[in-house]
């Protein structure tokens, strides 16, 4: 695994094609393309919110991450299909706590859909728990909160 480091204007393509790639599996599931399917991944870099992971062959993981609400926010998560089950998840999360910590925060949040049913134990193992399930913009999401050690 290659280190974290954050998204260039020039990996704005590679991210939205890992992206595209790591969610179309859900999209039979959902009956549409999940939501980080179609963001600016271009914005979200010139905002300086977008992190890569490189692999041997392109980008081999991806994390959008940001303030919101009063605490730390992981908006999108994608690892490369082929890379999918090394850590690299695992190590994109580690990451973004200690982007929590290091900006102040105390609290990690995110959300994944509810048809994306083995996001929920990974992120339970992970020390998240389930605060809530809703329907927000047209989707059944579950929320996660975990709250950092000072």
């Amino acid at each position: 695994m290659g280190a974290i480091r954050k998204a260039a204007a020039s990996d704005a393509q590679g991210v939205l094609a890992l992206i595209r790639a790591s969610y179309a599996k859900y999209v039979p599931r959902i009956g549409r393309e999940p939501a980080p399917m179609s963001d600016d991944y271009a914005a979200e870099i010139a905002g300086g919110r977008c992190w890569v992971m490189d692999g041997d062959k392109g980008l081999a993981g991806a994390l959008v991450m940001r303030p919101k609400d009063g605490d730390w926010f992981v908006d999108t998560v994608g690892v490369a299909p082929g890379m999918q089950g090394k850590g690299i998840g695992k190590a994109l999360m580690a990451f973004a706590e200690a982007e929590a910590r290091r900006n102040g925060f105390r609290a990690v949040r995110l959300y994944t859909n509810a048809r994306m049913t083995e996001n929920m134990p990974f992120y339970q193992s992970l020390g998240y728990e389930i605060t809530e399930r809703r329907m927000e913009d047209g989707f059944d999401r579950v929320f996660f909160l975990k709250r950092l050690a000072k």
